[in-house]
């Protein structure tokens, strides 16, 4: 096994633990969530967002890795986004909270997973098709932020960060 593999591996061990140690993948934090009355989830999700983005960023100006942007169509972003939230609210676990439930032993998530493998097969098949019309719509290519608004990454890493913590603040503030 190479490098690159150990390190997804070792990375996606940590994730779990601290996904589990959260207790972001109880199925009552995640109905929380969706009703917005805890903000466990919110709080880990944007914590993950924020130390990701920094990470990537500056591995990149070291020139460890390169990104890898995927275009943005936002047709299929809005129909995958409609998708996702529907299999959320039905399931009560995201794709990566399955997996942890589903580690726990938890036979709930077995069913989510197996949906959401019938799920990537179907895409598979459809996804030529989603290429022209209406899902098609809003294609802008390969951007990020940054070049959107032909700004400095670290500056909008630095902004959104500020958001983020008076985000997190607020939420433990009002302790939701």
């Amino acid at each position: 096994m190479n490098t690159e593999l150990w390190g997804g591996l070792i990375t996606g061990i940590i994730f779990g633990i601290l996904m589990q140690r959260s207790e972001v993948i109880r199925y009552d934090r995640q109905v929380g969530a969706v009703r917005l009355i805890d903000m466990t989830i919110i709080k880990f999700m944007l914590s993950a967002i924020l130390v990701g983005t920094v990470g990537i960023y500056q591995l990149r100006e070291l020139g460890m890795i390169a990104l890898s942007v995927k275009g943005t169509v936002v047709g299929n972003n809005v129909v995958g986004g409609l998708i996702f939230g529907a299999g959320w609210a039905l399931l009560g676990y995201c794709p990566g909270t399955a997996a942890g439930a589903l580690g726990e032993g938890r036979l709930d998530a077995l069913i989510g997973m197996l949906g959401m493998l019938l799920g990537a097969i179907i895409f598979a098949e459809v996804y030529p098709y989603t290429q022209t019309g209406s899902l098609a719509l809003g294609n802008y290519g390969k951007i990020t932020l940054p070049d959107l608004l032909g700004a400095d990454p670290w500056l909008l890493i630095v902004g959104v960060s500020v958001i983020y913590l008076l985000i997190l603040y607020t939420v433990e503030k009002l302790k939701l």
